[in-house]
C-alpha cells in the first residue's frame, strides 16, 4: 500500500486487526489522529480486552465514568467485565479535535443488556499519548439512553470506506 508523502487518510489506513500497518504517534495531523481514532474504532469493536489493552502505555491511567483504573491488567479486567454486560457491543467514534500529542472523540455506541434491553451511549474521551503512540491517559464522560431494538442505528464494524458520522439524536 501507498502511502501518501503528507502522512495517511483513512482510506489509505489498512482496517486489518492483524496487520499494524503505520506508526501513529505524536504529534499527529488532522489525518493521522483521524486514522488513530479509526484504529481505536476498529480495536474496540473486536471486543477484544486483550487486544485493545495493548494500545495503551503498561502504566495508563483512565477516568471511565466513576470509575478509576491504572495499568494495562486493570484495563484488561474492565473490558473483560464491560462486554461480559454490554452484549452485541458495536461503537462509532469520531476525531473532535487534535494537539500535538492529545485527541478528543465523540463516539456512540449500543448494547443490550442480559434482559434483552437496547442502550445506545454517548460520550467524550480525551486521549493523551506517549512518543510511541500509546495512550497514557484517557478521560471518558459517557451518557447511557434505553433505545428500542427498532431505533438502533449502530450494527456491528463499519463497512470498509463508511466514514460516515453519527447523529445527535
Amino acid at each position: 500500500m501507498k502511502i501518501p508523502p503528507d502522512g495517511p487518510t483513512p482510506a489509505t489506513v489498512k482496517r486489518r486487526p492483524e496487520v499494524a500497518v503505520l506508526p501513529l504517534v505524536p504529534p499527529f495531523t488532522l489525518e493521522t489522529a483521524a486514522a488513530k481514532v479509526q484504529a481505536a474504532e476498529d480495536a474496540w469493536n473486536t471486543r477484544s480486552p486483550a487486544r485493545v489493552a495493548l494500545a495503551y502505555t503498561e502504566d495508563s491511567v483512565w477516568r471511565n465514568r466513576d470509575v478509576f483504573i491504572t495499568g494495562r491488567a486493570e484495563i484488561e479486567a474492565f473490558l473483560t467485565a464491560k462486554w461480559q454486560h454490554e452484549l452485541d457491543y458495536a461503537l462509532r467514534k469520531s476525531l473532535w479535535a487534535v494537539s500535538d500529542d492529545r485527541i478528543a472523540v465523540r463516539f456512540q455506541y449500543e448494547y443490550h443488556d442480559a434482559t434483552g434491553q437496547w442502550w445506545r451511549s454517548y460520550g467524550n474521551e480525551l486521549w493523551e499519548f506517549d512518543t510511541r503512540g500509546l495512550m497514557r491517559r484517557r478521560e471518558a464522560s459517557i451518557n447511557d439512553v434505553r433505545v428500542d431494538e427498532s431505533d438502533r442505528r449502530i450494527f456491528g464494524p463499519r463497512a470498509d470506506g463508511d466514514r460516515s458520522d453519527t447523529p445527535l439524536r
